[in-house]
């Protein structure tokens, strides 16, 4: 009878037991104020993850209106085979070309995790479509501008590593972004130089703590392919640096310069090279001119300057850039080409750069523009002499300059209008005159200043 009792009261216990064990461990249900809390902590961690993350970017969207012989500094070509594939009709060659286009579509993305941040551009525009069976002679829909990784200090947050593909540190209008800028494009000389204004590499900046007298200082050195927003080509990399100060001056000025270097070449891959003696390009044929790296080497100085008075805000810079750049036959516009195949490297001493000065209309949203810049290919050789006969020289060691006007709107914080006229202006040979039948800005010559003017109306937006 005990032994059964007993039996059974430990039957009982297994039963009962696995329901006790179950019951522990389910969660009490929570009240609806609990809920609610549960909610809000929920809600401010996907708070707090989002506000890592920055998203910005503009739209410039436009209308341009260029004469004939208008080139691709100041009227970018809307095709690749260019835009002037409609400037003659049964042999009759037309006055100009106007579009309406995309210029920039940018969409920026920023994730910053402590000292350290990830940045992701892209470019959208009209450019490219439908030409995708072109190859490399289209134009990508999509584009990566800024891919990077950016370490700061930890100790002050004013120094930093950044590597990836971004602005080079060469002088001010490089790195003032499009959306800021008051022109429609860079001066052609950093177009020229400095296509895409990035490269590949990595770069180191140093800079004071804010609380030291040293802080007006700022080092930026790095080293970079060379190539653009393309891939390396070789194991040679060029080193960029600037060096600059800023002062704030009161309450209602400020001043800031630097100077600049670039260091570096492309790689020859061809025994034969030339150079600039006299008024031609002179033969140098050596063997060990073969995977020899021709000087791409620049200096710059740059100044910006600005004062709050009655007149509103006055804002003047500039910036003169002089150097040796390796180029082809055709020009020293062509460096990403040197290197890709058998062409022999021309070198040229070359020379540039602009002044801008920007206006306030008093408290008005309106402000005036005056820009001046001009860019010598090749310092060395001018006028008439180009072109002559065994000189070698052509259409590439031409110099231009250019005089921009422009009225800007500033609608609101967003929204922004420009009204922007170029005036260009270009050094005259008789040696280069137009062709019979023009058809191309190409097809133009030299002989007097070419019908090149655009104007340009462009409606921004930024978010």
């Amino acid at each position: 009878m005990k032994k059964s009792f007993l039996l059974s009261i430990i039957l009982l216990c297994n039963l009962c037991l696995p329901a006790i064990i179950y019951a522990q461990m389910e969660e009490p249900e929570l009240t609806p104020i609990e809920k609610l809390e549960q909610r809000e902590e929920t809600v401010e961690t996907a708070v707090k993850a989002l506000q890592k993350l920055k998203v910005s970017g503009y739209i410039q969207t436009q209308y341009q209106y260029a004469e004939a012989a208008a080139d691709g500094n100041n009227f970018k070509l809307a095709a690749p085979a260019n835009a002037y594939e409609n400037s003659t009709i049964n042999g009759k060659d037309l006055e100009g070309f106007s579009r309406f286009g995309i210029r920039r579509g940018r969409f920026k993305l920023t994730y910053e995790e402590g000292i350290a941040s990830g940045v992701a551009q892209i470019d959208i525009t009209d450019k490219g479509i439908g030409d995708g069976a072109l190859g490399d002679r289209g134009r990508n829909v999509v584009m990566f501008k800024d891919l990077y990784i950016n370490i700061k200090d930890p100790w002050f947050g004013t120094s930093s590593f950044k590597t990836g593909i971004f602005d080079r540190p060469f002088g001010h209008e490089i790195a003032y972004s499009s959306s800021r800028r008051e022109s429609p494009e860079r001066a052609r000389i950093i177009q020229s130089l400095f296509p895409d204004e990035r490269d590949l590499g990595a770069m180191l900046t140093l800079q004071a703590a804010k609380t030291s007298t040293w802080n007006i200082l700022k080092l930026e050195a790095g080293l970079f392919a060379g190539n653009g927003i393309k891939p390396q080509i070789d194991s040679h990399a060029d080193f960029i640096g600037r060096l600059s100060a800023s002062k704030v001056i009161g309450n209602d000025m400020s001043i800031s310069g630097g100077v600049s270097l670039y260091y570096g070449g492309v790689r020859q891959m061809n025994d034969s090279s030339y150079y600039i003696k006299g008024n031609k390009f002179v033969l140098d044929v050596n063997k060990n001119n073969t995977g020899k790296i021709a000087k791409r080497q620049y200096v710059g100085f740059d100044i910006q300057f600005s004062a709050m008075t009655v007149a509103g805000l006055t804002q003047l810079r500039g910036e003169y850039i002089f150097g040796e750049h390796p180029g082809n036959s055709s020009g020293a516009y062509s460096f990403k080409t040197v290197g890709l195949n058998n062409a022999p490297v021309f070198s040229r001493k070359i020379s540039g750069g602009y002044v801008i000065l920007v206006q306030d209309l008093g408290q008005t949203p309106f402000s005036a523009v005056v820009k001046y810049d001009w860019y010598n290919p090749n310092t060395e050789v001018s006028g008439d002499n180009i072109k002559v006969d065994g000189s070698l020289t052509g259409t590439g060691d031409i110099a231009r300059s250019n005089i921009g006007l422009g009225l800007l709107w500033r609608i609101n914080s967003a929204l922004k209008l420009m009204a922007y006229y170029d005036i260009v202006s270009n050094e005259t040979t008789k040696n280069i005159k137009d062709k019979a039948t023009v058809s191309t800005a190409n097809d133009y010559g030299y002989e007097k200043d070419r019908k090149d003017n655009v104007f340009t109306l462009r409606l921004q937006y930024k978010f």
